[in-house]
């Protein structure tokens, strides 16, 4: 069983991570869509460059400050119990497993982009951020802890949503130069730390449907009806998410059109001549 604050800190992760990859894509595009090319990061623009790293930093700090909650603060240090990892706390071990492979991520391409030593193409990057999604993915679909019931169903949307970053990442890397792709990709972790955010609140929080409750770190319904009617909720709760972000989306696409002058948008777009 997981905790409101052991959903909101990945949650809000995963959501500023998202909504900025949504944003440097549809700006990369309209700008120039004849030179796009999918990026696994985006670099912040201006400060002298100061903050040119900040999305590589949020990740890999990020993972590191939760993972240091999951395995060192929430277990309160008490790892090893007669010679085998601590029974009472192997939810919190498999969520450590999870963070490290993002916190890896976070520096190896720090380490790839600001130095010598590991000179990686963005395909191979791409490629590392798929096998952290991957390992989330195998967390919450083997999880140790029995997801039944109500709390199996928002964590099984959120293994749906994991498998569309795992997808989006990975055609990144075998198409370059889509942009679909690579907004997918950013819309996926959005809706992940969205649903984060959902099952936070629904579970943990006020939003508990009715009929439902929260019992010895178990989701317990009244009856059948009552747990089928959560998960009508969920399903409501994430459809209203989607077109949340598709408007938004829309939106952004719309604005930076606006932002930029049309007839050079058509010329950029224009084929070469002697290619029809």
């Amino acid at each position: 069983m997981g905790s409101f604050r052991g959903h909101l800190v990945p949650g809000t992760l995963f959501l500023l991570v998202g909504m900025w990859h949504v944003w440097c894509s549809i700006v990369r595009y309209v700008s120039n869509p004849k030179s796009f090319r999918v990026s696994v990061w985006n670099p912040v623009p201006g400060f002298d460059g100061r903050l040119k790293y900040l999305e590589l930093y949020v990740i890999a700090i990020g993972g590191f400050i939760d993972l240091c909650i999951e395995f060192l603060y929430s277990t309160h240090l008490k790892i090893i119990v007669d010679g085998v990892l601590n029974p009472s706390h192997m939810n919190n071990f498999e969520h450590s497993g999870m963070l490290l492979m993002f916190f890896i991520f976070g520096v190896i391409t720090l380490l790839s982009e600001k130095t010598r030593f590991l000179p990686l193409p963005e395909g191979a990057l791409a490629f590392i951020a798929s096998a952290a999604f991957t390992t989330e993915f195998l967390l919450f679909y083997f999880h140790s802890t029995t997801h039944k019931g109500l709390e199996g169903y928002y964590h099984l949307i959120l293994v749906l949503l994991i498998g569309l970053c795992i997808l989006s990442t990975i055609a990144g890397a075998l198409v370059p130069t889509s942009f679909p792709i690579d907004l997918c990709s950013g819309i996926a972790i959005t809706l992940q730390g969205l649903w984060f955010y959902q099952t936070a609140f629904t579970l943990y929080g006020p939003m508990m449907p009715e009929g439902c409750w929260l019992d010895k770190n178990e989701i317990t319904c009244r009856s059948m009806e009552h747990e089928v009617y959560g998960e009508l909720l969920a399903n409501f709760q994430l459809f209203v998410q989607v077109l949340g972000v598709v408007v938004a989306v829309v939106g952004s696409y719309i604005y930076m059109e606006t932002r930029f002058d049309r007839s050079t948008l058509m010329d950029s777009r224009a084929p070469d001549d002697g290619q029809e």
